[in-house]
């Protein structure tokens, strides 16, 4: 939680500028038929952290050594998205903003016994389709607070080398759920969004045929049992 900080103080910024402005005179309403029209359509840039949960099984190799991984590092991403939003209901929509996700996840082993450590940065570029359905509330003059719940797949196209101590899938499908809200200025909405996404699938890739003859590096796929993917992402919409 102490690495979120770092995001969320530049949101809450940006946030209270966008609705600062909007409400400086909160007798006019900015675009006030914008939500009745069926489909919206906008882009959005935003940064997210990647993180993996890992599961070690204690596997202890014939020099008698124990390694064991964790994801302790920071490391900001960057993604942008193209967005479409179909009206459902007054306080109901459906939307779809496919994209890429350019990130990296930082991976330290750390010997059990001696404490020798080997680290890999698992950069990845990811097509992203997230699909949410938006609960939206009452608006409150250029204000409308929303949450969000849906689901999304990623497929990471960088290309793969042979020999690197991991490897992923590069198939994900998350769980997500978030909130944001609406900022209504008088010639778009701007609309900041916090989501988390939960990985559903173990990511791990075990079959490691280019390690076959190479012990040392294959050590370090076989203390692992699964690996699964989580996300936070800030978002910034303009609609």
């Amino acid at each position: 939680m102490k690495r979120l900080r770092y995001y969320i103080l530049p949101l809450l910024l940006v946030i209270g500028i966008f609705a600062g402005r909007a409400q400086d005179n909160d007798k006019i309403l900015n675009r006030p038929y914008a939500d009745m029209k069926r489909l919206h359509y906008g882009f959005s840039i935003g940064f997210h952290n990647q993180n993996l949960w890992l599961t070690n099984n204690g596997y202890v190799n014939e020099k008698g050594e124990a390694w064991f991984a964790d994801v302790a590092e920071l490391a900001p991403g960057f993604c942008v998205n193209i967005m479409g939003d179909l009206r459902l209901a007054e306080h109901f929509n459906l939307r779809l903003s496919p994209g890429m996700y350019f990130g990296s996840k930082n991976v330290t082993f750390r010997e059990a016994t001696t404490g020798k450590i080997e680290k890999q940065n698992l950069k990845n570029s990811s097509v992203v389709i997230p699909i949410d359905l938006k609960m939206s509330g009452k608006r409150y003059h250029n204000l409308r607070p929303y949450v969000t719940a849906g689901a999304m797949a990623a497929l990471d196209v960088t290309k793969r080398k042979d020999g690197d101590l991991l490897q992923l899938t590069g198939k994900e499908l998350y769980l997500t759920v978030g909130f944001g809200l609406d900022v209504y200025v008088p010639f778009f909405k701007f609309i900041p969004e916090v989501k988390f996404c939960f990985g559903l699938n173990n990511v791990l890739k075990k079959d490691r045929p280019d390690l076959v003859d190479d012990p040392e590096k294959l050590k370090f796929t076989q203390s692992l049992d699964k690996a699964v993917s989580n996300m936070v992402v800030f978002t910034f919409y303009f609609e």
